[in-house]
């Protein structure tokens, strides 16, 4: 008791002499210690809160995500390209006269009738998917009325576009984009993009981003997450018109990364010239340098044969490939893999299902057998809870950063944000997992301070981190693009030792 009267004494002994030299300095003084009290009070000496699980993953994040020792310099990108009209799916629909029914997968959109059960029966699963419209007329009327309905916005799009815009966002980067481009689209592009003369033609490339909300209900169908189904009547793309003025654009550009996307337009065109066009695809691939790596965009696709073609016969000579769960499942059941009699992913796909698909692609596929002479090497997986990237031992480095960059992205770039903003995503991704579906497997786990979980079978690494999904998504269109570009900002490739 008698050292507390000491320190009172003290204390007033002090503000009086204070009082003295600076009249105004106590109430400065109580002001402040008024202010501080009630603080000091409701935290009542205790600890500070522990961060939440997201709080914990977005800070780690800003440590994991550096940049690579080797960083790209020039990258050309080809051969998609259009200007996207972003409007909401059951409002077009609405506006067409159409009624709500049952859905139905249609793998060529020949009517309105087929474009709704198409809709309906994606929106349903919340699955991403795009569809080739085959009537020219019929598709212009429906590019018109989606042109002038209320809110309707015009964006940059196809795969090439889009991700050439994302890596164009980094000033120390020269992007390359060859595809059809119209004046429109010439407008909307990023100022360090070059466009080859060759490139360029009199009408833009129109595709629809018809956009459904999570929970958003038509008749009987509802969303259980946000998504968008895609539409177009494009020849250009469709028959990957740019991709010679491509390959001869890059021996002047010299670039470091050759991205190529588009080869999902080409499934509407027909077999007749797909099968045809597929060879020439794989002859201009193959006249790229060997030094030079090349990452291929894949995008929804129906036609099994075709996708196994691309299977066997396109990714064994790209070395990296980015791809959702939609077009994972499909590539295993279109080449007989794991997992191949699943009819569809229920939920948040298993990541022990996801790891052994991403295994037996690059085991069959790609270079996991060192005497292999596939080119592949890395695969980016993405879906909406979590991202993961499977690398071949020896090619490719920066696959913590690669990864979280991706996931950063896609959370940031769904709100419509620069950053991730805590209060408005969520943890989804599970915590606990498997490494494999069946046995011999290990169990794993993810740690929020260290939000980048590793494992390895046979000389292949996994690196998943989980998404902090955005509650209410602003646009999800070109957010697969945006995660295979940062990803692949931050990835560097291994120098293979002189023999």
């Amino acid at each position: 008791m008698w050292r507390k009267a000491v320190l009172v004494a003290l204390l007033a002994l002090g503000m009086g002499y204070l009082y003295h030299t600076d009249p105004e300095l106590p109430a400065r003084v109580l002001n402040y210690v008024s202010e501080s009290l009630p603080q000091m009070e409701m935290s009542g000496g205790s600890e500070p809160r522990p961060p939440t699980l997201e709080e914990a993953i977005a800070r780690a994040w800003q440590t994991l995500i550096t940049a690579p020792a080797r960083r790209w310099a020039r990258v050309a990108v080809g051969v998609n390209a259009c200007v996207d009209v972003v409007v909401s799916g059951v409002g077009l629909l609405q506006a067409l006269a159409l009624e709500p029914g049952s859905g139905r997968d249609h793998e060529v959109l020949r009517s309105k009738e087929d474009l709704k059960e198409a809709f309906i029966h994606y929106m349903g699963k919340g699955a991403a998917a795009e569809r080739f419209f085959s009537d020219k007329e019929v598709f212009q009327r429906i590019a018109r009325a989606a042109a002038e309905y209320p809110g309707a916005q015009l964006y940059v799009g196809g795969n090439a576009a889009l991700i050439g815009q994302k890596l164009a966002s980094n000033p120390e980067l020269v992007v390359l984009l060859c595809g059809p481009v119209g004046p429109k689209l010439h407008d909307m592009l990023d100022e360090q993009i070059v466009v080859p003369p060759e490139s360029l033609q009199e009408m833009d490339e129109f595709h629809l981003i018809l956009e459904y909300k999570s929970g958003e209900q038509w008749g009987s169908s509802r969303a259980p997450q946000a998504n968008r189904f895609i539409l177009s009547h494009d020849v250009s793309n469709g028959e990957m018109s740019t991709l010679e003025t491509f390959v001869t654009s890059l021996e002047e550009f010299q670039p470091d990364l050759v991205v190529l996307s588009g080869l999902h337009m080409m499934e509407g065109m027909g077999r007749d010239l797909w099968e045809e066009r597929l060879k020439e695809v794989v002859v201009a691939i193959s006249d790229v340098r060997n030094e030079v790596p090349i990452h291929l965009e894949l995008a929804s696709m129906t036609d099994r044969d075709y996708m196994n073609q691309i299977l066997q016969e396109v990714l064994p000579i790209v070395n990296s490939i980015g791809l959702n769960e939609q077009e994972l499942l499909f590539l295993t059941q279109s080449g007989g893999g794991p997992h191949a009699d699943l009819a569809s992913w229920d939920g948040i796909p298993d990541v022990g299902r996801v790891s052994d698909i991403l295994l037996w692609v690059l085991e069959q596929h790609g270079r996991a057998d060192p005497e292999s002479e596939a080119d592949l090497t890395r695969i980016h997986f993405h879906t909406l809870a979590y991202h993961v990237l499977a690398t071949v031992d020896g090619h490719w480095g920066n696959q913590e950063a690669a990864v979280s960059a991706g996931a950063r992205v896609a959370s940031s770039q769904a709100c419509g944000l620069q950053a991730v903003d805590i209060t408005k995503v969520a943890l989804k991704a599970p915590l606990n997992f498997y490494s494999s579906f069946s046995e011999p497997r290990e169990s794993l786990a993810v740690e929020p301070s260290r939000p980048v979980t590793a494992w390895r079978r046979g000389n292949v690494s996994f690196h998943l981190t989980p998404v902090l999904v955005c509650k209410q998504p602003l646009r999800t269109v070109g957010l697969g693009d945006a995660i295979s570009a940062e990803g692949l900002l931050f990835s560097e490739v291994t120098p293979r030792p002189e023999l």
